[in-house]
């Protein structure tokens, strides 16, 4: 059974969804960390990242492997280094390049076949996964998901102002639900659910049932 959990930046989305993945005894598949897997690993190696041949090329010869609790490069842990604001902030080379997009989602589909998995990203039902047998697709309010994206990056040694947090996360809304490829949006078969004002265990058993409810 392949389940996806779409929906904008700071939902809760990679939390959730590998919570739910374990409640559930399914596979959870990270999609977003692998983009920042390639990015990370283009600057790392000095590869441009406005030359989208050579970062398409960069993503089909290295090895990305995520699994509940880690995502490696070629065998090595990049888990926490892939989670700070300048791999954020550039991100969009790898998510804006159709090479690169293709070549993932060819991974992604790898990973989960043959597996009861749980995938979230922005464009798995819609793109990647659009026969998956339920889909979601999570959001907040821009307020709420600056606050848990402050918190993330805090918990991980980033100090930073909550308006720029905000400032950022906004930009980034506009961009993703305008990207020309793998832009954000609801499929039409999606179930909208709305995390203001629940906690993580009501939000959890809210999923679960929706899951139970497609199998």
């Amino acid at each position: 059974m392949i389940v996806t959990i779409d929906g904008p930046a700071g939902a809760g989305k990679s939390s959730v969804a590998r919570s739910l993945a374990k409640r559930l005894g399914f596979r959870f598949l990270d999609t977003g960390s692998m983009y920042r897997a390639v990015v990370l690993t283009a600057v790392r190696r000095n590869v441009p990242l406005d030359d989208a041949t050579q970062l398409a090329d960069l993503a089909a010869s290295i090895r990305i492997d995520v699994d509940d609790n880690s995502t490696r490069v070629d065998g090595v842990d990049v888990s926490k280094a892939i989670r700070t604001g300048e791999i954020t902030q550039i991100i969009v080379h790898a998510a804006d390049n159709v090479a690169v997009r293709e070549i993932l989602s060819k991974r992604q589909r790898e990973i989960a076949s043959g597996h009861d998995v749980v995938t979230e990203g922005r464009d798995q039902g819609t793109v990647v996964f659009p026969d998956a047998d339920c889909k979601i697709f999570l959001t907040a309010s821009p307020e709420e998901r600056a606050r848990r994206r402050q918190a993330d990056m805090e918990a991980g040694g980033e100090s930073i102002d909550f308006e720029e947090v905000l400032r950022r996360q906004n930009r980034r809304d506009e961009e993703d639900y305008n990207r020309p490829i793998g832009r954000l949006q609801k499929a039409n078969d999606a179930v909208e659910v709305s995390t203001d004002g629940m906690t993580r265990d009501e939000v959890l058993d809210e999923l679960e049932r929706i899951v139970l409810q497609h199998k």
